[in-house]
């Protein structure tokens, strides 16, 4: 079976990280890389039996990946949450072995004062560990991903 890596990374999210790591269970492991949080954001992800790592200013992607115990990564933002869907997906996923593909990607629905929109472009955020573009926390949008079933839900009000 295949194992994933949750990557998230952090900065004074204590009030939304609960959320989003809840929903991760599809994945083997979580690792939140934390960029200076002030608030009770590290506390939150140890409730959740994350690995906490500080980020380094100008550290490059690919040098956290190296933390990792699995080959795969799942790239979410702490104001993100998986469907029920999406989970049901993953585990699909690691059960069919399904890595011959080199990325997968996911649909993402947002939360709006006027009610949820969906973005109509899926983004990558399944990669292997080998993934070498990134933009940011978040890999490169590769048109070659496949598409996952079910969506992350992003949280933007307060």
């Amino acid at each position: 079976m295949l194992g994933i890596t949750a990557l998230v990374h952090t900065e004074d999210d204590g009030l939304r990280l609960g959320r989003c790591l809840e929903t991760l269970y599809p994945c083997d492991e979580i690792l939140v890389v934390d960029h200076g949080s002030q608030d009770g954001t590290v506390r939150v992800a140890h409730e959740y039996a994350a690995r906490v790592i500080a980020a380094k200013p100008g550290v490059a992607a690919e040098e956290i990946l190296q933390h990792a115990r699995t080959k795969w990564i799942f790239c979410v933002d702490a104001r993100e949450s998986l469907s029920e869907a999406l989970a049901a997906s993953l585990y699909e996923w690691k059960l069919d072995g399904a890595d011959k593909v080199p990325a997968f990607s996911v649909f993402l629905r947002e939360e709006t004062p006027e009610g949820w929109v969906e973005n109509p472009e899926a983004q990558t955020r399944l990669v292997p560990t080998t993934w070498t573009r990134w933009s940011g926390p978040l890999p490169i949008t590769d048109r070659a991903a496949v598409a996952l079933e079910g969506e992350l839900l992003r949280f933007v009000l307060p």
